[in-house]
């Protein structure tokens, strides 16, 4: 559910007490281990880490008026999530997440970029803040960029570009 709260304590207001206290558990790891170039904030209804205009003056690619997001923490209708950016965008960072959450001994709900828990007895907390303090905000930009250059450098399919082959002249039809 997207919150229409402008600011952090406004969302935390508007949250019931049991997912207030679970939100503010992980929003308190977050915060402890957030290289200080992110900011908190928030952006798509949710809580947001981001890396701000003044850092990364370009902002996210598909809405360059959006900081590029980084992290964000939301409670949603049947579950509260946690998206980690930096997880989607690179194999071995996801490798190693799902390794570390696996040795955590809980089970692990996740997407692409979003970790999905009901309760706090749920989450590896010790690997979100190792998730969030192991990618600094120059080391995610770097990587941004470099994702956006593969990206443009291929068609939809996944297929490097090549040059579009000459097409044939419509035939036109008898009258």
């Amino acid at each position: 559910m997207k919150s229409a709260a402008t600011s952090v304590p406004a969302y935390l207001a508007g949250l019931p007490p049991d997912r207030r206290a679970s939100i503010e558990a992980v929003r308190a790891v977050i915060l402890a281990h957030l290289d200080p170039a992110y900011v908190e904030g928030m952006q798509y209804g949710m809580i947001a880490y981001s890396v701000p205009h003044s850092v990364f003056p370009a902002g996210y690619h598909c809405d360059p008026s959006q900081p590029l997001m980084f992290a964000a923490l939301a409670s949603q209708k049947n579950h509260m999530v946690i998206y980690l950016m930096s997880v989607y965008g690179d194999e071995a960072c996801e490798r190693w997440f799902r390794e570390s959450w696996a040795k955590s001994g809980k089970k692990l709900d996740m997407g692409k970029a979003c970790v999905r828990f009901k309760r706090l007895e749920d989450v590896a907390l010790e690997v979100i803040g190792a998730a969030v303090q192991r990618t600094p905000a120059d080391r995610y930009v770097a990587r941004y960029l470099q994702t956006l250059a593969k990206s443009k450098s291929r068609s939809p399919a996944g297929k490097e570009k090549t040059a579009p082959a000459a097409r044939k002249p419509a035939k036109k039809k008898a009258a």
